[in-house]
């Protein structure tokens, strides 16, 4: 009998292994998706013109997973490898905390079981992270600090202008470092209480949603129940963030939340990822009112690259959103916004970006526009943002 139980003793702990070491992956796989589907013919016109671009995307959820960000990965949409290939400049990684089981993008409950408390305990996060919310995005942080301290100068962070110049001079003289930025989805991560917020500066957040796929605290999600405006807690946040310097991000706010935001921003208002409803009617597109009024503050709007952006995964999707803000409200306001590694499906990787150029050409954007939709409107809008509100000018 006793030894029937350590034999069963150790079965068990196999299986724990062997869950552990496979559940992860084979999640990602159904959730992180490139659909096979046939991609353009790239000109040569195309390759020439992406090599010589400045690309910034605003939006990638890669830290979430259990992978390493250096080495090119058989799965999901972003590591450094792919994005050398597809010669992006700054990536923005986001730290995603909560997301609801059952996620959906018309209703969901902030009280509903979340589903990355169980990736957390899954991939063997550190025990801190199982529980708070902020811990996870600290813990993102570090996994991000981490990996530029391991990439031999491949990649750099990205906190302050100093730093984005730097980034930039040194891709300017040859093969210099991609620049990699913190940014949150969804403040629910301050648990409450805004004194949080310096902490998440501290590790790194220059960037964040104020709300993702439910309400919290601060705002009503286009998700969400109420789908109300900003509370007195949000109003509060979006004050200290633009005095900190952390840009504020509307991807995911409802339509109060947004008008209300873009009413009081000092600052350029960023919608990290996403799209138009004139393009893909979707409840979590912007109508061309608050088009018009990111345009307004200055800001720009993240074009995503999955069905629930563009009503497809073609580029030439991509391109027509793009045509739409550049039409309404000019070329300065339209940006990239992958969403990669977001748990969505898409027709290219970061390595492919090469697809969206081509697209961009094939949609009659001249050779500036280009320029400015692939990075230049972002690099503004952020080397902005990261100015402290009481030190700008």
């Amino acid at each position: 009998m006793k030894r029937w139980r350590i034999h069963l003793a150790g079965l068990l702990v196999l299986a724990a292994l062997g869950f552990f070491a496979l559940a992860p992956g084979i999640a990602e796989r159904q959730m992180n998706v490139i659909d096979g589907q046939p991609l353009l013919v790239v000109s040569d016109e195309a390759r020439a013109l992406h090599a010589s671009l400045v690309i910034v995307d605003l939006h990638a959820d890669t830290l979430l997973w259990q992978r390493d960000l250096l080495v090119r990965a058989d799965r999901g949409h972003l590591d450094l490898p792919r994005l050398q290939a597809g010669n992006v400049a700054l990536q923005v990684f986001s730290s995603v905390t909560r997301s609801p089981a059952g996620l959906n993008y018309d209703r969901n409950s902030a009280t509903t079981r979340d589903n990355i408390t169980l990736l957390a305990v899954g991939q063997l996060q550190p025990v801190r992270t199982w529980t708070s919310l902020l811990e996870r995005t600290l813990w993102h942080g570090q996994k991000l600090r981490r990996a530029v301290a391991s990439s031999d100068g491949a990649l750099f962070a990205v906190t302050d202008g100093a730093d984005l110049t730097h980034v930039l001079t040194a891709r300017a003289a040859g093969d210099g470092p991609i620049g990699a930025m913190l940014s949150v989805e969804g403040l629910h991560d301050l648990e409450g209480d805004l004194a949080n917020l310096p902490r998440l500066y501290d590790a790194g957040v220059r960037m964040a949603g104020l709300t993702h796929f439910f309400d919290n605290e601060l705002a009503g999600s286009m998700h969400g129940v109420s789908k109300g405006g900003l509370t007195d807690m949000g109003r509060q946040a979006v004050t200290q963030m633009e005095d900190m310097g952390v840009i504020v991000d509307i991807a995911h706010c409802s339509h109060p939340c947004v008008a209300e935001v873009l009413a009081m921003a000092r600052r350029p208002v960023v919608s990290s990822h996403g799209g138009v409803q004139t393009t893909c009617d979707a409840n979590r597109n912007l109508t061309d009112d608050e088009i018009r009024g990111v345009a307004a503050t200055g800001g720009i709007i993240g074009i995503g690259y999955w069905d629930g952006a563009v009503c497809s995964t073609s580029p030439a999707a991509v391109a027509r959103a793009m045509r739409h803000v550049r039409d309404l409200v000019g070329i300065d306001y339209v940006a990239l916004g992958s969403d990669f590694d977001g748990s969505v499906t898409t027709r290219f990787d970061a390595g492919q970006l090469v697809q969206v150029t081509q697209a961009l050409l094939d949609e009659g954007f001249t050779d500036d526009e280009i320029r400015a939709v692939m990075g230049g409107n972002a690099l503004r809008v952020i080397g902005a943002g990261l100015v402290p509100l009481g030190r700008a000018g």
